[in-house]
């Protein structure tokens, strides 16, 4: 391609790409001209050829944005680094992202008439804005198994970049800075980024009441799920499980009836990754736990209204069911209380050691059958000699498919497991081929049963692979579980219900 034919190439994109906004209805035809000039010193060119129109059928609007990138490293108006890319691609989406001010309002207009609609509006423009990484998300390897507890589903988390090793030690000599203060900060809404935290210039938040304090919602850019949501503090504050934790869960549901929503547990080992801010994590999606029957349902006396029962799940779960909202979550808070206080030395449980607390809930909330449904996942995060990383952690013979915290999203069945397991399940498919294949050490052991296993069955290398990662999720769900599924286990699970009742 000759200089004059990449000039035409570029100066054509940056028409489409303009013109993508006003044809979505993101932007205004009367801005057509502004936002091709601000384009244009975005990638550092200087002129446009005024004659072009847009095209018949216009290019893919991520496509077009690769083309503007690249010709703005390659002119150097900024450097070949993954930070530099990423901050560009934001602030060009930023163009054709209308202002928070213009999202509130339309969407809460919407609402009006359906709050479904309206979540489909904002949801649909966070892809189309690139700030859902579409694209990364796309590569995540996903299946399903089937169990006694219903169909545990496994993703490989290959959404987020690996960094750049150039960019790694960039960042070790970039001032330290605390705005904004995390991850989660509505302070994030629209900020350039850096090379140490996200860019985010075209990122946006629905702002939105919440039991008498201001809170927000925006949709996670790696989602692991059908639109994959985050509810957030505009107050950044620490989180904390109480009474309040439940009354704002629920006061979601009410807002949008089509999600659900929980939270992390307040403690490490058992929590999320970010303690430091209050949020919640939502969406459009049915996990295997929200469809696990009740197997032992049991009174509550002081609370008549309300519906309990242990759910047949791996982990130890408690579902509370009711018409009510503040019966629920008095509900809820009074066992919360009863657990943190809670020791049974013969099931492994302390409530507390050397006065640090072990006892926390994760909860998830839901509309099911007209009702408010609050699911209470019994957490305990205490450490010994045998267990270091926690005694109802996935324990070190799963350690080799998933080491991590068990946080919300696994508690109900859906498994994020390590980026490094992609080229290693691989390795072992190969090696059980009779190929020649590079095994780590952490997986020998494994690999052994799995040969095993393939000569007794026959079976497909992939699926013995697969059906071997899905078992050992669901044992890592087993270890998590205070109450173990034994006779033994759920006897002490009955012991701790019978101070409920």
């Amino acid at each position: 391609m000759t200089i004059n034919e990449t000039e035409y190439a570029i100066d054509q994109a940056v028409v489409d790409f303009v013109e993508t906004g006003i044809v979505n209805g993101e932007t205004d035809a009367m801005d057509r001209i502004a936002l091709r000039n601000l384009l244009l010193a975005m990638i550092g060119k200087e002129d446009l050829d005024t004659q072009l129109v847009p095209s018949q059928s216009l290019p893919d609007r991520l496509d077009l944005l690769d083309r503007l990138v690249d010709w703005a490293v390659a002119n150097g108006k900024i450097e070949d680094y993954q930070y530099t890319r990423e901050t560009l691609e934001a602030q060009i989406m930023s163009l054709i992202t209308p202002m928070p001010s213009v999202i509130n309002k339309h969407f809460w207009e919407v609402y009006a008439e359906n709050p479904e609609t309206a979540t489909d509006y904002f949801y649909e423009l966070s892809q189309n804005n690139d700030y859902i990484k579409t694209r990364s998300i796309a590569k995540n390897i996903a299946f399903q198994h089937r169990t006694d507890y219903g169909e545990l589903e496994i993703t490989i988390n290959l959404s987020k970049p690996e960094k750049d090793p150039k960019q790694i030690a960039l960042a070790k000599n970039v001032p330290a800075s605390a705005y904004p203060a995390c991850q989660l900060c509505m302070e994030n809404e629209g900020y350039a980024g850096r090379i140490d935290h996200p860019a985010r210039a075209n990122h946006r938040i629905v702002r939105m009441p919440l039991n008498g304090e201001k809170w927000g919602l925006q949709y996670s850019p790696y989602a692991y799920y059908e639109e994959h949501c985050i509810f957030l503090a505009e107050e950044h504050k620490p989180m904390k499980l109480d009474k309040h934790t439940f009354e704002k869960l629920l006061g979601i549901i009410t807002q949008f009836p089509h999600y659900f929503v929980g939270s992390n547990a307040d403690l490490p080992i058992v929590g999320g990754s970010i303690l430091s801010h209050d949020h919640y994590q939502g969406g459009r999606h049915t996990f295997a736990m929200a469809e696990a029957p009740v197997e032992r349902p049991f009174e509550m006396n002081r609370f008549a209204s309300i519906q309990a029962g242990i759910v047949k799940w791996p982990m130890s779960v408690i579902r509370l069911a009711g018409k009510d909202a503040h019966e629920l979550a008095e509900a809820a808070t009074f066992i919360l209380d009863a657990w943190r206080g809670y020791s049974d030395e013969a099931a492994e449980i302390l409530h507390v050691t050397e006065g640090i607390p072990h006892n926390t809930i994760t909860p998830i909330a839901r509309m099911k059958d007209g009702l408010f449904e609050l699911d209470l996942v019994l957490r305990n995060n205490r450490t010994s000699p045998e267990f270091p990383d926690g005694i109802f952690h996935p324990h070190p013979d799963v350690q080799n498919i998933k080491k991590e915290n068990i946080g919300l999203i696994e508690v109900m069945g859906l498994a994020i497991l390590p980026p490094r397991l992609k080229d290693e399940l691989i390795e072992i498919e190969n090696y059980l081929n009779g190929e020649t294949a590079e095994i780590a050490p952490y997986h020998q052991e494994w690999v052994a049963g799995l040969v095993d296993k393939k000569d007794r069955t026959g079976a497909d290398a992939a699926e013995v692979v697969q059906e071997a990662v899905s078992e050992a999720f669901l044992r890592v769900l087993e270890d998590a579980g205070v109450f173990k599924r034994t006779p033994e286990g759920q006897q002490a699970f009955l012991r701790f219900v019978g101070q409920l009742r």
